[in-house]
């Protein structure tokens, strides 16, 4: 912990969505990007430019051995979140990653006691939470506005959503999944967390690879360069998720189908009071004055949460003096482990216990 000074942040990947974050650290009156790293010369010294960053490294380990920064945001391709994490751990360094987490558990399980072994913080910036739509649902569960929450419903749908053919992003060893681990793992977590339910015990999922494969669905997302990497990862992937408390939950995550809406993503609750939509933010139950009736709340009042306008402010205030964490390592393993059942059940044709 600091009670002083700032955090002091060097980045590994100055890749398209490093720019947002860069922005947002750089906001906090206690944070600051000092330092990045990342393969293309080009692009880091572009980024440098940018953001005002003093120190463009040409390797992880000049960055790790930079006693100026206290800690890394990682923004890679999947394959290096958790070596990438477990490196700055080793070398005395906090770290907060992009999703997914881990290529596997065991991955994810191993960079866990190390942070744990260190003392260090290790947390995965799950954006989704921070949106002012998701801080009024979760403000309304809190409050028990919807009761039990018994079932849910998770999704992130595009027609053309495929980040790019032929880049890291869709390549299986580069990426461990496709739709399931961009674009799933948000409303995967963002559905967990506005349930406050983070004890999933079994998972039946598929996924598919039926637009991806033939060179179609692709979107505008991605700065990669492209190569001559074949598309080996899901394009849509769909998934029935039991939870500890009998609740459970229907995830579908695609990047390419036959739809009508472009792009259209939301996590849907359902309580034995009241259901709630989060995209936009609306309740919707029996009204209380009619039972006769059926009221729909919208423009529902902001919560009073300060600290949460984005990922890095609450993991700078975690930094600077203790504030709560929002994105637990346990909630992290959890929804890893979901992930890593809906790609055995997809390949077994079984559901998968969680252990």
């Amino acid at each position: 912990m600091k009670n002083s000074d700032k955090i002091r942040f060097g980045f590994v990947g100055t890749g398209m969505i490093t720019n947002s974050a860069a922005d947002q650290i750089n906001a906090h009156p206690h944070g600051e990007v000092v330092a990045a790293f990342d393969p293309s010369e080009v692009r880091v010294k572009n980024f440098c430019d940018k953001h005002k960053v003093t120190t463009p490294c040409t390797s992880l380990e000049a960055l790790l051995a930079d006693d100026k920064v206290d800690a890394l945001y990682v923004a890679t391709p999947n394959k290096f979140h958790a070596p990438s994490a477990m490196q700055a751990l080793k070398a005395g360094k906090h770290v907060i990653l992009e999703k997914p987490f881990a290529m596997s558990l065991a991955e994810a399980q191993a960079a866990v006691e190390l942070a744990r072994e260190t003392g260090l913080t290790l947390s995965v910036g799950m954006n989704q939470r921070f949106t002012p739509d998701a801080l009024k649902i979760k403000a309304a569960v809190e409050a028990g506005e919807l009761g039990e929450i018994y079932h849910a419903k998770a999704y992130w749908r595009r027609r053309t959503g495929i980040p790019k053919l032929g880049t890291w992003f869709v390549s299986h060893e580069m990426a461990g999944g496709g739709a399931l681990y961009d674009i799933g793992v948000h409303m995967l977590d963002l559905c967990l967390h506005c349930m406050d339910n983070f004890e999933p015990v079994a998972v039946s999922g598929a996924t598919y690879s039926k637009f991806g494969p033939r060179g179609l669905g692709e979107g505008k997302w991605g700065m990669s360069d492209k190569s001559d990497i074949a598309f080996d990862v899901d394009d849509f992937a769909s998934a029935f998720i039991r939870l500890a408390n009998g609740a459970t939950v229907n995830l579908e995550a695609v990047w390419a189908c036959h739809t009508l809406a472009a792009d259209s993503h939301n996590v849907e609750l359902f309580g034995t009071e009241a259901g709630a939509s989060v995209f936009p933010a609306k309740l919707f139950r029996f009204s209380k004055h009619d039972c006769a009736a059926y009221e729909i709340l919208e423009n529902l009042k902001d919560p009073e949460a300060p600290g949460m306008a984005n990922r890095f402010t609450n993991f700078i205030n975690h930094l600077h003096d203790g504030s709560a964490l929002c994105c637990t390592l346990e909630q992290a393993l959890a929804v890893q482990k979901v992930l890593d059942g809906i790609a055995e059940s997809s390949r077994t044709g079984r559901e998968v216990v969680l252990a």
